[in-house]
């Protein structure tokens, strides 16, 4: 399972991903710098680092590298909570609580999210896991 990225790793990868194309450490250094002040040896080794760790993968051009992403920020959020919910003592308790703190616009989502797994699961949106049909 992941780790939780650190704060700087995480504004690394947040451009990374709403980029979503390779990125060089300067573009990185350039777009951080509007927020903080921040060397460039630093973005280095923090991409090197992401690298290392298996979050970006990275090609050589010239005598600098381009880094891109390995999966997405949504794949990278759903494995954060997951981890966190197999590790629950009570999963179930675990999800009325997370349920509970929930926006109704999350909440919405959710309720999306369920009706595009339900469809796509290979029983068919009339029946559930055991194939008992509603």
């Amino acid at each position: 399972m992941p780790r939780r990225l650190g704060d700087l790793e995480d504004a690394v990868m947040t451009r990374v991903w709403e980029w979503n194309r390779p990125v060089t450490v300067r573009e990185v250094l350039e777009d951080l710098q509007k927020e903080r002040s921040i060397a460039y040896t630093t973005v280095m080794t923090v991409m090197d680092n992401l690298h290392q760790k298996g979050w970006v993968r990275r090609e050589a051009e010239g005598r600098a590298y381009r880094y891109q992403a390995v999966s997405t920020r949504a794949a990278y959020s759903a494995a954060l909570m997951n981890d966190a919910w197999a590790t629950s003592d009570n999963p179930a308790a675990a999800l009325v609580a997370f349920f509970g703190m929930m926006s109704a616009e999350q909440r919405e989502a959710l309720r999306d999210a369920m009706r595009v797994v339900h469809l796509d699961a290979p029983d068919g949106p009339n029946e559930d896991a055991e194939g008992v049909e509603r």
